[in-house]
Formats: C-alpha cells, structure tokens, sequence
C-alpha cells in the first residue's frame, strides 16, 4: 500500500479543488447561454407587445381626433397639421409604425417577428389614411381636403 506524505495530500486536494471549480464553471456558463431566452428576451418580448399595443391606441387616437375636427370637402376645404411624439425605443430596441388605410384600417407597430395591430375604427373607407414613421423625433399626421 502506497503512504501519502503531507506535501502529496496538499496537492491531491488542490487538484480536486481545480476540478470540480472547473466542472462547476462549465456547468455555469452552459446554464447561463440556456437561460437567456428564458430570463431576459420572453420578458422583453413580453414588454414590447404591450407598449406596441399602447403606441398604437395613442396613434389610432391622434388619427381619429384629426377625423372628427376634418373639414369635409367640397363645403369646407382646409388642412390640419398635428405633430406628436411617441417613444424613442421600447426595452431598448428600436420599432416602426405602418398605417395601412386600404387593407383593414389598422396601424401596426412592429420589430423583427413581434407585430400589433390596431384597428382605426373604420376610418381608412371614407378618408385615405396611409404611411410609416420609426419612434426617433417628432411625428406628424397631416390632413388635406384637396386630398395627397
């Protein structure tokens, strides 16, 4: 049978003390990249559909204020100009905005896969209503009777 001195028991257990830290950060890092999507992107997903289901109330909103004050042509002819801000970014990420008149009335606020859509209370079939915008600066919603 083979005697461990001190010096070779020093070292054995520090030897054990390097693997299992080894095996143990590894294990670590495997459930750190495993649990990202979990921990933070659901969650921010999560966040970016609600805000882009606000961002489009607040624009449906503007749309239908400038609707209800509109001259209508040919008794009135005027334009109105409206200019309003929306945020930069949600969760960090940039987004945009789509009113689409023609196909349903409806405004999507979108990034990558994650789209809502808004209804603009039916009012794309009697004014044409259309455009895109990105949160960065002001916005404008433009209104003219002679048409664009």
């Amino acid at each position: 049978m083979v005697r461990l001195t001190d010096r070779e028991q020093a070292v054995s257990g520090m030897i054990e003390y390097i693997i299992i830290s080894g095996i143990l950060m590894v294990l670590m890092v495997i459930t750190t990249l495993a649990l990202t999507s979990v921990i933070i992107e659901r969650p921010v997903d999560q966040l970016s559909e609600s805000a882009f289901i606000d961002i489009g109330n607040g624009i449906s909103t503007r749309i239908v204020d400038i609707y209800v004050i509109a001259p209508i042509p040919p008794a009135s002819i005027g334009n109105i100009s409206s200019q309003f801000d929306i945020p930069d970014d949600v969760a960090g990420r940039e987004y945009s905005v789509t009113v689409i008149g023609s196909t349903g009335d409806q405004i999507i606020v979108s990034r990558g896969n994650i789209a809502r859509r808004v209804s603009l209370a039916g009012i794309g079939t009697t004014l044409g209503v259309g455009g895109s915008t990105t949160g960065h600066g002001l916005n404008e919603i433009n209104y003219r009777s002679e048409g664009f």
